[in-house]
């Protein structure tokens, strides 16, 4: 990093809320090139209050704005006294405390010279002594030094072992005037206590404080580091062999006998749970558990079992219907036909406490949906409709004619964390239908069945077949197979034309087979390219111009790119920064802003990657974004015509949209997909993976590659074993 000294001149803009803040500076030394003709630069970045006429090192970068021209973007900030007379004037007056200007702060240094900050520092009380300095003056200095120079010295501190100046202000919001002794009492705390500081920036800093690699207090923050990982990869638990495996690579630590020692001393303090278990071989083993993940499992398997045997809050509607006669009526009054297999799903829905609605795309998973709401609404019933994802919500919603909302909005979240509905607070329903159950993670699953009445019934409907949640759990596999539901797997293909091969595909793939890639269709290409290089400017080429060309479409509203994988040249982010030139370069000038390394351009496409339930904007959502205010550091993001402001913080929640994982795609439908799909992908070929990404298509699929590329995917149908117990203890 570049470093630069200087004496602050003016703050232009700050943020009180993360500390963001424009300066400028005087610098001590010429920057030829970098200085505005008052001879100032623009130092921006997070930063603690800085007063005019205060001396700073900054170490960071320069940088072109396209608007303000060269600047400096910070990443640390260390105040440095100032050495003269007319400076330490100058920082005291500089508004540091009200009531003292120049005249008085003259009158200060007058008195105690160069000796003027090493008094405040050190006995400030001498301040008094000042002729003519009134005594709330001095008292307002004296407490003023105090609470500033804790803040500074914290951030000097925290910056010395390498955290950065916005980092620095995370840590010092969560611990105050206690962070110095919090972190050299265990620097690992942070990991657990201050958002977005893991346990590898965590052990960085450890590591430069001197903390030795095989402390008790890493080992431990290793171990649920350890199973932190291991839950994102879907396992509720691991087996205890390797979860010491895989801490003791994490940790680059080959003592196991201090492992297991730490291990045991974490389950004891019942900071980590273990249960035997039997796996599917057969084979005893030790399950390692976060308790997150214990009390979920097991409380979902308690609450589903209750839920199932409880007695109906319908039980007296449908005890003497004559379902044959009800569900022809039904079916005639909304003038759809259902199969017997649809009909008996209807009923099933109706009459079981827990039922699970499956089956693939143009199977009449909807139509079959729609009766049973239908059948509620006939009978004066309630029930509500939710889904995993805002998207999901909303697709529902469309095909329904009901509201729906995301499961988080129903259970009434709460940004501070936990819900407003549980078992103390129960929803009303007499049924609760979930849409897109593939998603569902254990963790959201266990909420969800706390808010539920056991009499109430619950109506899992979506596809087994796509990937898996991307929280830990395998939830909708694991009710269908402990039988503790009522199961109907919809086979029947309705959604189909001659002509149409996307539906058609999406089942050969299901089952195994090479789809069709012979471009006879009118709705499903295969593009043949062997180089990474060429194949990513392929997807380029046939975003911006033959598909808008062929279709009469908008490339960055219609067509959505999905993507194996994020890395390479074929990977998201590669693929983003290529169609973000193509589709919203920088031909004409647009507002821009840089926010944890991604430059945001006005008109760019965005995807939300967190539920946002103060802006009512959830993860996976898509927007563009409308405005970028350099002045004051925001933007302004449409998501379908509602304007969201975000300032630079909360930007941090963004990441470009043109190209998403197919894992950020579940949920979501799109007009026109385009899949690129390499040998380069080979980790993530998986058959659901292919699967999960054609069914995102309503009108056209357009993949890009090679056929061996697509028959690896086609033939793994190995898709990772996650580690679960709710299947055991449903089935116990």
């Amino acid at each position: 990093m570049d470093t630069i000294t200087g004496t602050v001149e003016r703050v232009t803009y700050r943020n009180e809320e993360n500390g963001y803040s424009v300066v400028k500076i005087m610098p001590d030394s010429p920057q030829p090139g970098a200085m505005a003709r008052d001879g100032t630069i623009t130092v921006v970045g997070i930063m603690p209050p800085l007063n005019v006429g205060e001396s700073v090192e900054f170490s960071g970068d320069f940088f072109n704005d396209p608007r303000w021209g060269t600047q400096f973007r910070s990443e640390m900030v260390r105040p440095v006294p100032p050495t003269t007379l007319i400076g330490i004037i100058n920082y005291l007056s500089s508004g540091l405390v009200r009531g003292i200007g120049p005249r008085t702060a003259e009158r200060i240094v007058d008195h105690f010279g160069l000796e003027t900050l090493n008094i405040l520092e050190r006995d400030p009380e001498r301040i008094k002594e000042v002729p003519g300095l009134k005594l709330n003056l001095a008292n307002d200095l004296i407490a003023a030094w105090a609470e500033n120079q804790v803040t500074r010295k914290t951030m000097i501190f925290l910056q010395g072992y390498g955290v950065s100046s916005k980092m620095a202000v995370r840590i010092i919001d969560a611990y105050g005037n206690e962070t110095v002794q919090k972190v050299k009492d265990n620097p690992y705390q942070l990991a657990d206590e201050v958002f977005g500081i893991g346990f590898m920036k965590a052990d960085v800093i450890a590591q430069k404080m001197g903390v030795e690699i095989d402390d008790p207090h890493r080992i431990e923050a290793g171990l649920t580091f350890a199973l932190n990982r291991l839950a994102t990869e879907g396992n509720t638990f691991v087996p205890r062999d390797m979860l010491l495996n895989r801490a003791a690579e994490l940790l680059k630590v080959d003592h196991m006998v201090l492992l297991d020692t730490v291990l045991e001393k974490e389950l004891h303090a019942d900071n980590l749970k273990q249960e035997p278990f039997i796996d599917a071989d057969q084979i005893p083993l030790q399950a390692i558990y976060l308790p997150l993940y214990y009390y979920s499992e097991v409380g979902s398997a308690k609450r589903l079992r209750e839920m199932a045997k409880t007695p109906s809050s319908m039980a007296s509607v449908w005890k003497k219907k004559d379902w044959p006669k009800f569900l022809k009526q039904l079916a005639k009054q909304n003038n759809v036909n259902l199969t017997e297999q649809q009909q008996g799903a209807v009923q099933a829905a109706l009459t079981s406490k827990v039922s699970v609605l499956t089956g693939g795309p143009g199977t009449g998973k909807t139509t079959t949906l729609q009766m049973v709401i239908n059948a509620l609404l006939a009978e004066g019933r309630t029930f509500r409709l939710a889904s995993p994802t805002g998207r999901a919500a909303k697709r529902l919603s469309e095909a329904t004619g009901q509201d729906a909302m995301t499961i988080h909005r129903m259970l009434g979240f709460m940004p501070q964390g936990g819900f407003d509905y549980d078992e103390d607070d129960p929803l009303d329903g007499d049924m609760f239908i979930i849409d897109e159950s593939s998603m569902l993670d254990l963790v959201l699953f266990y909420n969800l069945l706390k808010a539920i009445k056991p009499e109430s019934h619950l109506m899992l409907v979506g596809d087994v077949d796509q990937l898996p949640s991307v929280g830990a759990g395998n939830v909708l596999r694991d009710v269908i197979d402990s039988g503790i539901a009522h199961v109907t797997r919809l086979v029947t293909i309705f959604r189909q034309s001659e002509d149409s091969l996307i539906v058609l595909n999406a089942h050969r793939v299901n089952h195994g087979d090479m789809p069709h890639i012979n471009n006879k269709s009118l709705d499903f290409f295969f593009f043949r390219e062997e180089d990474p290089e060429a194949a990513a400017e392929l997807v380029v080429d046939i975003v911006r111009n033959r598909m808008p060309s062929r279709f009469g479409i908008d490339p960055l509203n219609d067509i959505q790119v999905i993507v194996p994988m994020y890395r390479g040249p074929i990977g998201v982010d590669a693929l983003n920064v290529s169609l973000q030139a193509a589709l919203n370069g920088s031909g004409r000038y647009r507002p821009e802003k840089k926010v944890m390394g991604r430059l945001f351009r006005a008109g760019d496409k965005v995807l939300q990657t967190k539920n946002n339930y103060d802006k009512e904007v959830f993860n996976g959502d898509i927007g563009r974004i409308e405005h970028i205010d350099e002045d004051d550091n925001r933007l302004e993001v449409s998501f379908d015509g509602r304007i969201v402001e975000y300032d630079t913080q909360e930007a941090e929640q963004l990441i470009h949209g043109y190209a998403i994982t197919v894992h950020r795609s579940q949920g979501g439908e799109y007009p026109f997909v385009v899949m690129p799909l390499m040998s380069q992908h080979y980790m993530m070929l998986q058959r659901n993976l292919l699967y999960t990404a054609i069914t995102r298509a309503k009108r056209t699929v357009v993949l890009v590659g090679t056929e061996r590329a697509i028959a690896m995917a086609v033939q793994n149908n190995k898709v990772a074993e996650r580690f679960s117990g709710l299947l055991r203890r449903l089935v116990g």
